[in-house]
């Protein structure tokens, strides 16, 4: 084996990165498409993408991969795959996908969840999923079977995004229990199907995919899928694990009071527990991390923004055409904190968890056209999603995490420096930024799942940190007056 080859399946794009199997570092990556996937909104909470076009980035980022690093189709020992997670795919009994995917960041299906909460018991539902049922991936295929009962009728199997990679990969379909876990097709208190819930629902669990481990063989390229993406036919799929516990697992991640941070086109905190704690309102969420086992659990507790990079590129898109992220970093910079009196509130993106499945928009507060310009308005924005993630941590402090250092890829809004900093700052502990992303950790979860890493240490060879963030004692004071009334404004949000 001399590399491995490590996908990331997003909803802005598919990365592809390649990874030398001795020394564990990266070579190379592409992604497809430049500009971001579409997200098709056919009604308002609703968010959709073809899972054809998926594959078909897929493919496109692989041959680019191929191109900065010419490989041999033979030297790819293993692949590993990481992808957005809550999403609904509908296959038939060819395989073939009966309508859009219904992806993390839709709303439809907040009532049918709301409903179940009410009616199995908020208390038994929390001892049994650690979550309400919500807006995840169960609650999605209720939505389908009373909305579109034709199409229901006709469903052979749901799957994950992931999931359904890996059956263009492999033509099986299959998934693990950590990907149920985030679907809320998992009983903990029974370590099995939530049938309690599935019963509830009217759905027969037939349409669950069987079990594989998330690491470990899962399947073997078949011989279309290997002359598209030019990998030998049976190199094995070794790995799988949804965007965020993956996230976790590349910047090793894996032990109690450790935390990653992401802030893609979501934001995302995410920590490791021992225990299968929760909090009572379901606004962060407990799931199977990717190295649980029965004898030595390990749940990773996910708080999610939706709207944290999907803001910064509407931004761009809109007031700064023809610049790129980086002008607008150095000019928002440049504004003062606080942006003179500028509040960003970044829920324009769907229903907020953390806010209780409620959807109240993106809001802009305290603009005056005679004194602000774009930049502040840039570095209202970065404060916002900041903010918002502090919001969210406090919330993870209240079930018991400690949060004494956070990790996070170089990349996405931490290649931001204000960003970087004032998170730093505001949480009040050091922020490593490392030469890690999504698609490079699903490649070394492949190694250890492919059997070439003896132990899931070996994984990390390679792994380097390139900043370490300091908060920084001055902006202490300061940044913690403007975000409480930041808080005392989304109080009113929240209330309207």
């Amino acid at each position: 084996m001399k590399y491995f080859i490590g996908y990331d399946l997003g909803s802005s794009s598919v990365k592809a990165a390649l990874l030398e199997a001795e020394s564990g570092k990266p070579l190379a990556s592409a992604f497809s498409p430049e500009s971001e996937m579409k997200i098709d909104s056919p009604r308002a909470g609703f968010a959709e993408q073809d899972p054809e076009l998926w594959w078909k980035e897929l493919i496109r980022a692989t041959r680019l991969l191929h191109q900065k690093f010419p490989f041999d189709k033979n030297d790819i020992g293993a692949i590993g795959i990481s992808y957005q997670m809550h999403g609904l795919v509908c296959i038939d009994k060819n395989n073939q996908p009966l309508r859009p995917a219904i992806i993390w960041c839709d709303s439809r299906a907040v009532g049918y969840g709301a409903e179940a909460f009410d009616s199995l018991g908020h208390q038994f539902c929390l001892e049994h999923f650690l979550n309400s049922p919500g807006n995840f991936t169960a609650s999605k295929l209720k939505w389908v079977k009373e909305n579109e009962p034709a199409l229901y009728e006709k469903i052979h199997r749901i799957l994950l995004p992931g999931d359904y990679m890996a059956l263009k990969m492999t033509g099986e379909a299959v998934t693990t229990i950590s990907g149920l876990s985030e679907g809320i097709f998992w009983d903990y208190a029974e370590n099995g199907i939530a049938h309690s819930l599935l019963k509830f629902y009217g759905i027969d669990k037939s349409l669950l995919a069987p079990l594989v481990p998330v690491f470990g063989e899962q399947g073997r390229l078949q011989e279309a899928a290997a002359d598209v993406l030019g990998i030998a036919a049976g190199t094995p799929v070794c790995y799988r694990a949804g965007d965020q516990p993956n996230n976790a697992f590349s910047l090793r991640v894996l032990e109690p009071g450790e935390i990653a941070a992401t802030a893609g086109t979501s934001g995302v905190l995410y920590g490791v527990s021992d225990r299968a704690a929760y909090d009572a309102a379901s606004r962060v969420n407990p799931f199977v991390h990717v190295n649980h086992q029965p004898k030595i659990p390990r749940y990773g507790v996910l708080m999610c923004l939706n709207g944290t990079g999907i803001l910064n590129s509407w931004l761009r898109r809109e007031f700064f055409t023809g610049e790129s992220y980086e002008t607008m970093n150095a000019g928002a910079s440049l504004e003062p904190m606080g942006a003179e009196g500028i509040f960003c509130y970044p829920f324009g993106n769907g229903a907020e968890r953390i806010l209780e499945n409620k959807n109240p928009g993106g809001y802009i507060k305290g603009m005056d056209f005679n004194r602000h310009n774009k930049y502040h308005l840039a570095r209202a924005a970065q404060e916002g999603i900041v903010f918002s993630l502090v919001y969210g941590a406090e919330i993870m402090e209240e079930m018991g995490l400690s949060l004494s250092r956070i990790r996070a890829g170089y990349a996405n809004m931490f290649l931001s420096g204000l960003f970087s900093q004032t998170f730093a700052d505001l949480i009040d502990c050091p922020v490593e930024l490392y030469n890690s992303d999504g698609a490079v950790g699903s490649a070394r979860g492949a190694g250890f799942g492919s059997g070439y890493y003896p132990q899931i240490a070996d994984c990390f060879r390679g792994m380097k940190i390139i900043h370490n963030i300091e908060p920084e004692k001055k902006h202490r004071v300061q940044i913690r007056e403007i975000y409480s009334k930041w808080k005392e404004g989304l109080g009113k949000i929240i209330e309207a």
